[in-house]
């Protein structure tokens, strides 16, 4: 039996490698989106049979299956040019500044003072090479590929020394190719990781969530966000604070130098936290591996090293609940004005329990309940910005979370195919996704009320791991 479902597997991951390598190549966000929104549901689909069938494989043909469908699923993203961001533009721009010893944070892209920087390939020239839909003008006859390029960068110190690295490995006329591969090393790694840290618990197929993803080969690889490298660090940041606070919270400073947003991880670090001591021992090395990454840029840049953060905030809505999509689901129920105060209450109420009644043995699964709740809250319209939820998921196991991710890529793919009503997919998305946790806890509870007497305690482990799964070997 074991090797007739070990086979399945093989065969569902080989199909959604398939479809995934299809999905990737099919150019289809701006002329087709509701062709590519059957591509990403197909891959989605495919990814939870496979999941179905590995949970219960000996852990040694688990940790085999993951890192082997990991490499491959990673692989897919590379089989074309980024389909549906043009971040990793701005990443190789900023790169190229750097090499040129300039700080990224001193010039807009479409500076005078940085035109001798420009190429054919990110500053192509001409109506028929300008006449694309990710183009943006920048002077006469002479458009873009990177975005916004009338504003400062908005990346933080260790996404930018990775652009650097980068733009220093890469051979003459790469292109986006290096960025790509950056991405899948990293995206493969997070994998190894997750693995390192579930053996020891004694379910490695839950990696699996992270790395047969269909997000995974899409926006770590294809669009090479550089969310994977803070996805990575959160993920070793996390397993570290179970042993050495200290560690955890340098590796968790990391990660938020590197994109703001594991930054809500903090109160899953400090899960459990009774002592000011032990919340400081996380949260002095934090901010001061932050402090201390900013600093030579703050010393070698004439500008704000914020960059465009606070332009970002404000145009995405998040400063203003009657602007764009933001904060769809309480939106339903309350009025605009009423929006934020709810928002921030209920945020502190997550944390409050999180920090007093979570497991220290478990920082993820705190980790994880915040991050979902501030999703669901803020509603994002970004799919690559679940890469971390992802990676929490495999972690704690609660699959139910997964519905997020899926709601970002409808938001953000599905949406363009509906004209005018864009908003009400993303709104739908989300509302489904969070009816997906809500009868994932239910059904949770229900399991754990009927577990037997000495059956050990119920929570958040104990529903990740399948009867019978736990340190089953081959």
């Amino acid at each position: 039996m074991t090797s007739r479902r070990t086979a399945v597997t093989v065969l569902l991951l080989a199909g959604l490698v398939a479809v995934l390598a299809g999905t990737v190549r099919a150019d289809d966000y701006h002329s087709a989106p509701g062709c590519l929104s059957l591509w990403y549901a197909a891959a989605w689909l495919l990814f939870a049979a496979c999941l179905w069938m590995v949970r219960k494989a000996p852990a040694r043909t688990a940790v085999v299956l993951v890192m082997a469908g990991s490499v491959a699923v990673a692989a897919t993203g590379l089989v074309a040019p980024p389909r549906t961001s043009t971040d990793s533009y701005r990443y190789a721009w900023d790169g190229r500044v750097q090499a040129a010893g300039i700080s990224p944070y001193d010039h807009v892209p479409a500076a005078a003072e940085l035109a001798p920087l420009r190429d054919a390939w990110l500053f192509p020239e001409g109506r028929a090479a300008c006449a694309g839909p990710d183009r943006a003008p920048v002077g006469a006859g002479v458009c873009t590929r990177i975005n916004r390029p009338r504003v400062n960068t908005v990346y933080p110190p260790v996404a930018e020394g990775y652009f650097l690295l980068v733009e220093t490995l890469s051979p003459e006329g790469a292109r986006h190719k290096p960025l790509q591969t950056g991405g899948a090393l990293l995206s493969v790694a997070t994998a190894a990781a997750l693995l390192l840290v579930l053996r020891r618990r004694g379910a490695p197929w839950t990696a699996a969530y992270w790395a047969w993803c269909p997000a995974v080969p899409v926006e770590a690889v294809n669009n090479a966000h550089v969310d994977v490298l803070g996805v990575l660090l959160s993920v070793a940041a996390l397993a570290a604070v179970v042993r050495h606070r200290a560690a955890g919270g340098a590796l968790l400073g990391a990660a938020v130098a590197t994109k703001l947003l594991p930054a809500v991880l903090i109160p899953g670090a400090l899960s459990g936290v009774r002592r000011a001591r032990d919340a400081l021992a996380v949260l002095v090395p934090a901010a001061g591996v932050v402090a201390l990454l900013y600093l030579p840029y703050v010393l070698v840049s004439r500008g704000s090293v914020l960059g465009f953060l606070g332009g970002y905030v404000r145009e995405e809505g998040y400063d203003d609940a009657s602007a764009r999509n933001r904060y769809a689901l309480l939106r339903l129920v309350l009025p605009d004005d009423w929006t934020l105060p709810v928002v921030a209450a209920a945020m502190l109420a997550v944390v409050t329990y999180v920090v007093l009644r979570g497991d220290p043995e478990r920082p993820w699964s705190g980790a994880l309940l915040v991050t979902g709740t501030a999703f669901l809250l803020l509603t994002p319209g970004y799919s690559w910005y679940a890469l971390l939820l992802v990676a929490l998921v495999a972690l704690d196991g609660r699959w139910e979370w997964l519905g997020i991710a899926v709601a970002g890529a409808a938001k953000y793919v599905t949406g363009p195919a509906f004209p005018g009503h864009g908003d009400t997919v993303g709104t739908i998305a989300y509302a489904t996704a969070a009816g997906v946790v809500l009868a994932g806890w239910a059904l949770r509870g229900r399991t754990d009320r009927g577990r037997p007497t000495g059956a050990g305690p119920a929570g958040p482990r104990a529903a990740a791991e399948p009867s019978g799964d736990t340190g089953r070997t081959a």
